[in-house]
């Protein structure tokens, strides 16, 4: 039976009894990793795939049997709106001419945030939130010459969306001091300050979710106490300016490159704790990092009156779609809840 390397950090491993001099070098090691952890520029994290809705190339037809869902990104230049049916966009059309009305009433071409084109088209320049409603277009045109005019009205609903804003959740798991110690505490406190040290240049933040101390029976072995952590990884998405804050909009803002930055760097941290570890030669301290119970999960969060709802939004599936009338969303969650006195889009509120 091989014997494991000296001073590994797995479970059950040899430690000296709990001194003041162990747990200060412990604290030692772990602000000494914190130096040893320079920036990576990861992977960057997959974004939701109905945000190649808002590509310029893109056009949407409309359909003379159902309102025709389109979604934009807000503050972003829409997708072309063409008035016109798929056949018809394909066939020719004599003296043809368009109308546009919106949840403002009639659109015309000349207003600084939507555009008209000449061939009927509605492009938003910048959308924003109160331009979500209802459209309609009206067409009239000559399929020949011959022909009388004929009439057609194509609806359009269009949304605004907006990207999720996510976040990572991590677990970790520590060999501990007996649970009623105060060095576990003091322990939880260092290891939230390294953690958020890691990640503050690059405009991050970590927030400790959960810390509890269990007694554990390990496996054809005995007890030992454990300290199991939960914390959050975010990024700012705004900066702060003498007038106060406002959206982040340089390129070193990008929100999902730092937090692959962040992710990166907290895995490195608890990977270097296995290393340092392993090459010690004396016994283990107290409290130690647990090998590969480090675990993470990536969770969506959307904006208060945005939801994400992959049945009323195919073709969206990933976005957080604002909140349509008798639904809302009141904080940060992820879906936009029933409410029938709810009559607007975009609703934080069920009043």
């Amino acid at each position: 039976m091989e014997a494991s390397a000296p001073g590994r950090a797995r479970r059950g491993g040899r430690r000296a009894p709990g001194s003041p001099l162990t747990r200060a070098a412990l604290f030692l090691l772990l602000s000494a990793l914190v130096v040893r952890a320079p920036l990576a520029v990861g992977d960057l994290i997959r974004l939701p795939r109905g945000f190649s809705l808002t590509q310029d190339s893109l056009k949407i037809v409309g359909s003379p049997n159902y309102p025709v869902k389109v979604y934009v990104m807000l503050h972003q230049k829409s997708p072309h709106v063409l008035c016109v049916t798929q056949r018809l966009r394909n066939s020719e059309l004599i003296d043809p001419s368009f109308q546009w009305h919106g949840p403002s009433g009639k659109i015309i071409s000349e207003n600084s945030t939507t555009h008209i084109t000449s061939t009927g088209s509605l492009v938003f320049q910048d959308f924003q939130e109160s331009m979500t409603g209802a459209y309609t277009c009206f067409l009239e045109y000559k399929p020949t010459v011959e022909e009388v005019v004929k009439n057609l009205q194509l609806k359009f609903i269009v949304y605004a969306y907006r990207e999720p804003h996510f976040y990572y959740q991590f677990t970790a798991r520590y060999h501990a001091a007996p649970c009623n110690s105060v060095y576990n505490i003091s322990f939880e406190n260092k290891l939230l300050q390294i953690l958020s040290k890691l990640v503050h240049d690059i405009k991050c933040e970590v927030s400790l979710l959960k810390s509890e101390c269990h007694h554990v029976k390990m496996q054809k072995a005995g007890f030992q106490n454990e300290l199991f952590f939960k914390f959050a990884v975010s990024c700012a998405d705004t900066e702060k300016g003498e007038k106060g804050s406002k959206p982040c909009e340089d390129h070193d803002c990008d929100y999902a490159k730092r937090l692959s930055k962040a992710k990166n760097l907290i895995e490195r941290f608890f990977n270097q704790q296995v290393e340092v570890l392993g090459r010690r030669a004396s016994p283990l301290p107290e409290i130690y990092y647990i090998e590969d119970t480090l675990q993470m999960v990536w969770i969506n969060r959307c904006f208060p009156g945005y939801g994400i709802n992959i049945l009323k939004h195919p073709r969206c599936p990933e976005c957080c779609v604002i909140c349509s009338p008798g639904s809302y969303n009141p904080s940060d969650g992820t879906h936009c809840l029933h409410c029938n006195n709810s009559m607007v889009f975009g609703a934080k509120a069920c009043l």
